[in-house]
């Protein structure tokens, strides 16, 4: 009798807390998802509905709205040849510098991780070029990169022994890109780099003995067993280059601004340059919406290609 009154009790209070629980939801939970939502939603919805419009410069003054005109702004777009070479930078060079900090921050990770001298040291000065300011590290490569008096051209003279003097690496649309690379590289690498160590670290030493005293090269342990219980750490590395890069506007508008020739017009420099030095708002705004889609399908593929977290 006893022990089925407190089974009641019991299942009383599962209850009250079940309701509990579901009171919290409803009064924390749900509104926190749905402001989270709307706050997201709306200025890539608005984008969208801004690239449907006739909205100039002139408008903005006069104060009037912007006229809808279907498709005018995207069919303009894609007619001017503007979009494909963007498209194609964009790609180009997202691909050159994730590719490129994946190889170097490994690389150095696997030195940091290794039993040298001054590690300690060596982690905590290559964090700098991470901490200093896009702009700031753009206009410390142009320095560099300076046709008359940069260290590049100094280096390269030296190297080619007098042969090459004139190098002017963001003055030709052929390396305008690739500098830019290079300055991207110095930026991201360190903290690639870092991430990286932290997922070596967190690799068994007990299974790379174990596969060591049974024969296995380093190179076996480094690729069947190493890289596959990074997955995870090296799957967030390499998505947050790949936006990072993708979006990337404020280092090649500040040593290009797009250019020379168009040779570095990326997607967010076109969007800026309809928008702001065209004065075109809906035409910067339909190619803000091309790059929304085009992210979205390289997450889904990269999501798709890297497939579960999880170590077999």
């Amino acid at each position: 009798m006893a022990f089925s009154a407190a089974k009641n009790i019991r299942r009383g209070r599962t209850l009250t807390q079940r309701q509990g629980d579901t009171i919290f939801s409803v009064l924390l939970i749900l509104p926190t998802i749905l402001v989270t939502t709307v706050f997201i939603l709306v200025p890539v919805v608005d984008s969208v509905i801004q690239s449907f419009l006739d909205y100039k410069m002139k408008n903005i003054i006069s104060g009037k709205p912007g006229t809808w005109n279907n498709f005018e702004n995207y069919i303009k777009l894609f007619t001017n040849s503007k979009l494909g070479p963007a498209i194609l930078q964009t790609f180009l060079f997202c691909l050159i510098v994730v590719v490129a900090q994946f190889i170097l921050g490994m690389a150095l990770a696997l030195v940091l991780n290794s039993n040298i001298k001054c590690a300690r040291f060596f982690r905590s000065i290559m964090m700098t070029p991470w901490c200093v300011p896009t702009v700031i590290s753009a206009l410390i490569w142009m320095w560099i990169f300076q046709p008359q008096y940069g260290l590049m051209r100094y280096i390269v003279s030296v190297v080619t022994f007098g042969q090459v003097t004139d190098l002017a690496m963001l003055n030709s649309p052929s390396t305008a890109l690739l500098g830019i690379a290079i300055a991207a590289l110095w930026k991201q690498v360190p903290l690639s780099t870092l991430l990286l160590l932290a997922g070596l670290q967190n690799v068994p030493g007990e299974i790379q003995e174990a596969a060591t005293m049974d024969g296995a090269s380093a190179r076996v342990c480094f690729f069947r067993i190493t890289l596959p219980y990074m997955k995870s750490v090296i799957k967030v590395v390499l998505s947050m280059a790949i936006i990072e890069n993708f979006k990337q506007f404020p280092l090649i508008w500040t040593m290009t601004g797009g250019g020379p020739n168009n040779a570095t017009t990326t997607l967010a420099v076109l969007s800026y340059r309809e928008a702001f030095v065209s004065n075109n708002l809906g035409s910067g705004a339909a190619v803000t919406t091309v790059w929304m889609l085009l992210m979205i399908v390289v997450v889904v593929v990269y999501n798709k290609f890297m497939g579960d977290n999880e170590t077999t």
